[in-house]
C-alpha cells in the first residue's frame, strides 16, 4: 500500500509540475505551483497594478483563474485526465495590488468519470477573497502518455 501511495504522489508531482510549466496563462500571471499532492495542490500569486478592475481592487476574473489553475491541478493530479463540467465562484473580500494570493484545492469528491473540488483563495493576511467550486468529467486518457509525446516532441 505504501508503494501504491508514493506512486501516487509521484504522478501527481509530474502532472503539476508540467501543467504549470506548460499552462501559458498561468506561466503570464506568474502563477506558483508551491504544493502538489492527489487530489489537492497549493498555488500562489502577486497581484500587480495590471490585473486590477477600474474601482482598484484584483480583477475578479484574476482571482477566478487562479483558482481554476488550482483546480486543474489537483483535478488532474491522478494522472487521468480531467475538463471542466462547471464552475462558480464567490468573492467574500477584495485584494490589491501587491497583495499575495493563495489558492487551495481540495477534493471532494472523486468517482470513477466525475470529480468535485473546492478551491479557497485567501490574501497573505489570510482573509477568504474568493470561494470556487468546480466539477470535472475524467476522461480515459492517461497524462503520463501525453506527457511522455509532448516531452519527444520538443
Amino acid at each position: 500500500m505504501l508503494e501504491d501511495e508514493e506512486q501516487s504522489h509521484r504522478i501527481a508531482e509530474r502532472v503539476g509540475r508540467y501543467l504549470a510549466a506548460n499552462d501559458r496563462l498561468a506561466c503570464q500571471f506568474g502563477m506558483r505551483l508551491e504544493s502538489v499532492r492527489p487530489g489537492a495542490c497549493r498555488v500562489s500569486m502577486a497581484v500587480t497594478p495590471d490585473m486590477l478592475n477600474a474601482a482598484g481592487a484584483t480583477h475578479g476574473g484574476v482571482t477566478f483563474t487562479l483558482a481554476d489553475f488550482a483546480f486543474a491541478v489537483a483535478s488532474n493530479s491522478h494522472g487521468r485526465l480531467a475538463v471542466g463540467l462547471s464552475a462558480a465562484m464567490q468573492y467574500p473580500a477584495a485584494s490589491r495590488s501587491g497583495d499575495v494570493l493563495t489558492a487551495e484545492a481540495e477534493e471532494a469528491s472523486l468517482g470513477r468519470t466525475t470529480g468535485v473540488y473546492q478551491v479557497s483563495v485567501r490574501r497573505g493576511d489570510g482573509a477568504l477573497v474568493g470561494l470556487f467550486s468546480g466539477t470535472v468529467f475524467r476522461r480515459d486518457e492517461l497524462l503520463d502518455e501525453m506527457i511522455e509525446k509532448d516531452e519527444a516532441l520538443r
